[in-house]
């Protein structure tokens, strides 16, 4: 009987990260795809590959996957809460704690940052190096933004807010903010690292398909696997904002300011 309940259990728990994983994934994909049809209807798939138009269409598509995955489920999940307050609570509105945006960044959320860069990106050198022996995986690809290489002016500056700190914020409070800390709470059943090493797979492998392209799923997968472990460290989703910022402003400099693609 006993052994019973313990399956039982854990299979309500699987389904529970299956669904909470697929709902901030299809939120994000979703969100994409209905602004940027909504857009091209209005004004024109030409129109909507110019820089500002474009830097509006990366902010939209932010903001609703934000209210998507957060906001949303839990009001649609408002009656259910009041029949099955456990349920209910999967997709209640987390605090700012549990979203990991306790107080506000500190020095030490500052002197991660680096740190957790250059980590990421020997943990991707490596990675990258192994991949490449296979001959469907390209390193060279380019990551598509939609934005033209030989950009200048506002068009740089607008482009630089959207990629250099829009985009980062919005995905570290959907992914190792928010998915992150769902699926923490969900497995804590598990031992200690087997929790900790589960989410961060789980999240960084969405956050990787997310990117469409294997050479740069593969980067951003390294990334977040660092980016989670920064959420552990620290308590809080700063220092990854922080890092995945650096991350994206190097990466702007070599594309967009230096033409090295």
């Amino acid at each position: 009987m006993g052994e019973d309940l313990a399956k039982n259990k854990w299979w309500k728990i699987a389904l529970k990260v299956t669904l909470i994983s697929v709902w901030a994934f299809a939120s994000v994909v979703a969100s994409q795809f209905v602004i940027g049809l909504l857009m091209s209807w209005i004004l024109g798939p030409a129109k909507l590959s110019e820089p500002v138009p474009l830097a509006i269409y990366y902010i939209l598509a932010d903001a609703l996957a934000v209210a998507l995955v957060i906001f949303v489920p839990a009001g649609l999940l408002a009656k259910w809460k009041t029949k099955d307050k456990a349920a209910g609570k999967d997709f209640a509105i987390p605090s700012r704690t549990e979203m990991g945006l306790k107080g506000w960044p500190t020095w030490t959320d500052i002197g991660l940052s680096p740190v957790g860069f250059i980590v990421s990106l020997l943990l991707a050198t490596g990675l990258v190096a192994i991949f490449s022996q296979f001959s469907w995986f390209n390193a060279e690809q380019v990551q598509e933004t939609g934005f033209a290489f030989y950009i200048s002016g506002f068009d740089r500056i607008v482009s630089f807010v959207v990629l250099v700190v829009v985009a980062p914020i919005a995905e570290e409070v959907i992914f190792r903010g928010w998915l992150y800390g769902k699926l923490r709470e969900k497995l804590s059943g598990l031992p200690e690292w087997g929790g900790i090493i589960l989410s961060t797979f789980i999240v960084s492998v969405l956050f990787g398909l997310m990117h469409f392209q294997w050479n740069v799923g593969l980067n951003v997968f390294c990334l977040s696997v660092v980016l989670c472990g920064l959420r552990e460290i620290t308590g809080t989703i700063y220092s990854g904002i922080l890092t995945h910022m650096l991350r994206n402003g190097v990466a702007f400099f070599l594309l967009y300011v230096m033409g090295i693609h």
